[in-house]
């Protein structure tokens, strides 16, 4: 009798698990008509302006009427924030945690963006049990009512990294004239073309730190034309940016160079820019719920 009740206690244990990983199967599979466009800004190596890119970008976005939220999704040098001058209490981790929700961690800045510090919280998803990847999901699908979300990964093909730029809808590999930091954007490139993504998606190279149109023109022509020769794939040039005094300038004052001089040269660049991706665009957003399961998932190809 004894084994008969164990048996059927361990059964209906079972099916309530099964049960709650088919809803968060569910919960992950579908996101409300609105679909939030998920922007990874990458680097192949660290010094070529992602971070500076990234927050500035953002900013452009929110000028033309978007609703952005920016998570600093750098493991490492998480220093989103040091630019934005905001020294925020909580993190993702206190989600993950079940310590605050979504909305008690996100941070109005003065520049028309949301921010959320990413912490180390995000390389501890992988890991959550059913349980803790449904709360997590329910609060991550909060952020469905932004427009675009803007991730700034770490540089380099850390594992972190590469879960972002897998999940995302469209990726921005940002890199400069320097000869190594050329050679460590192919690098990215062959590994997110060849290694992780079973889907075409949209990556666009952007060239920083340039002193000439033409300079951003001709680097980026090389690095294209190499990808499509050795690895078949296209890559876009979305622009370039001008290597400017004024950048440092913002740096040091803890403010976006959009908002200490919004008529500068990086500044016009990062504005014509995204007027380009607007009026161009083309990209398929598949929204915050996706792009969770994408990222628990690894994004790898199978083999």
């Amino acid at each position: 009798m004894d084994l008969r009740k164990s048996q059927a206690k361990k059964k209906r244990i079972n099916m309530g698990m099964e049960e709650q990983a088919n809803e968060l199967r569910t919960l992950m599979g579908n996101d409300k008509a609105h679909k939030t466009r998920i922007i990874a800004i990458t680097s192949g190596k660290g010094g070529v302006g992602k971070t500076n890119i990234a927050v500035n970008m953002a900013i452009a976005y929110a000028q033309i009427g978007k609703r952005v939220i920016l998570i600093d999704g750098d493991m490492g040098m998480a220093n989103v924030n040091v630019l934005l001058n905001i020294v925020p209490r909580y993190n993702l981790m206190q989600v993950i945690n079940h310590q605050k929700k979504m909305s008690e961690i996100i941070l109005d800045t003065e520049f028309g963006i949301k921010f959320i510090a990413g912490a180390n919280g995000f390389s501890k998803i992988a890991n959550l049990s059913v349980e803790e990847l449904e709360y997590f999901t329910k609060e991550f699908a909060s952020l469905g009512n932004a427009d675009i979300i803007i991730i700034d990964t770490g540089a380099g093909i850390a594992n972190n990294v590469l879960q972002f730029v897998a999940a995302a809808d469209e990726i921005y590999v940002v890199t400069t004239p320097e000869p190594t930091a050329i050679t460590d954007a192919y690098g990215i490139i062959k590994i997110i073309s060849t290694e992780l993504v079973n889907r075409e998606v949209n990556i666009r190279l952007l060239v920083n730190r340039v002193h000439s149109a033409d300079e951003g023109k001709r680097i980026s022509e090389r690095i294209i034309t190499i990808v499509a020769q050795f690895l078949n794939y296209k890559v876009d040039y979305i622009g370039f940016v001008y290597d400017d005094s004024v950048v440092q300038t913002a740096v040091i004052r803890q403010k976006p160079f959009m908002v200490v001089n919004p008529t500068s040269r990086p500044a016009i660049c990062l504005k014509h820019i995204v007027s380009r991706i607007e009026k161009n665009e083309d990209v398929t957003s598949d929204g915050v719920s996706s792009f969770l399961k994408k990222f628990v998932n690894g994004g790898k190809k199978k083999r």
